[in-house]
């Protein structure tokens, strides 16, 4: 069954363009509309292909006119002209295909399920980075501790090129709740210590939880001594300390190795 015709919309004084404008440009809306925009089409088929149905699919004349069936399906469409969709596009290419969904509802927090805690996490980038290392190798669940930023915010959903839609998040969570991974292993990365990562015969617990603290404050004293295993990252080049979401990709990857 197909979805009524679309919906053209011309002006910028529609009030649904205005609420549209909202959503699409402010990282944060989308925990008080419950909407999450997803711009591009790599990324709306991927949310596509992992089950998820839109409220709305969005796209501009001229999108709609180079693929007059592609985005027609049992969903509403709505048709921006492209000087409109210039105006709430963060994209530098000329696809102008976008849709809003409903934001996945997370499951209970698994004591079985790989994991990645992020502590206080505050760079969009490096969120979204994290992300898609954790979704590549294998980690199923993440957990977004208070003052990490947004996870589901636009940024964050470009950055992470359709991880997001494989894992389980959890954001806005209280330290107190990580008592609920209880006998998973944590482990944390220490530029002072602890045992070498990529050391011969040295193996990884799995599954187990990542802890990743803040860019620059490092993970919480009372998180890292929680901490039950401890590893460094030799540098042999002399850097002081690795981007946080480089020090991830190094860690999770190390970890899909002893699946």
């Amino acid at each position: 069954m197909h979805a009524d015709q679309p919906t053209w919309i011309e002006s910028k004084a529609n009030p649904w363009f205005k609420q549209l404008r909202q959503t699409a440009l402010d990282n944060a809306r989308y925990k008080s509309s419950g909407l999450i925009w997803v711009e591009g089409d790599h990324l709306v088929h991927a949310a596509l292909q992992r089950g998820l149905q839109p409220e709305f699919v969005v796209v501009s004349h001229d999108a709609l006119a180079s693929h007059p069936q592609q985005w027609q399906g049992s969903w509403p469409v709505k048709v921006l002209a492209n000087a409109l969709f210039d105006q709430i596009s963060q994209l530098p290419s000329a696809t102008q295909v976008a849709a809003l969904f409903k934001r996945p509802a997370p499951q209970g927090i698994s004591s079985q399920h790989p994991t990645v805690v992020l502590d206080r996490i505050q760079d969009v980038g490096n969120v979204g980075s994290i992300l898609r290392s954790a979704a590549a190798f294998g980690f199923r669940q993440i957990i977004a501790l208070k003052g990490t930023a947004a996870l589901w915010g636009p940024k964050a959903v470009r950055a992470g090129m359709g991880a997001h839609f494989a894992l389980d998040l959890h954001e806005d969570v209280e330290p107190s709740r990580l008592v609920e991974l209880q006998g998973l292993p944590r482990l944390a990365t220490s530029s002072h210590g602890g045992q070498a990562l990529l050391k011969s015969g040295f193996k990884l617990p799995w599954p187990c939880a990542w802890f990743m603290g803040n860019e620059g404050q490092g993970l919480a004293a009372d998180l890292e001594a929680s901490c039950t295993l401890k590893v460094r990252i030799d540098q042999p080049g002399g850097q002081e300390s690795l981007n946080v979401a480089s020090a991830a990709a190094i860690c999770l990857f190390a970890s899909s190795l002893s699946r």
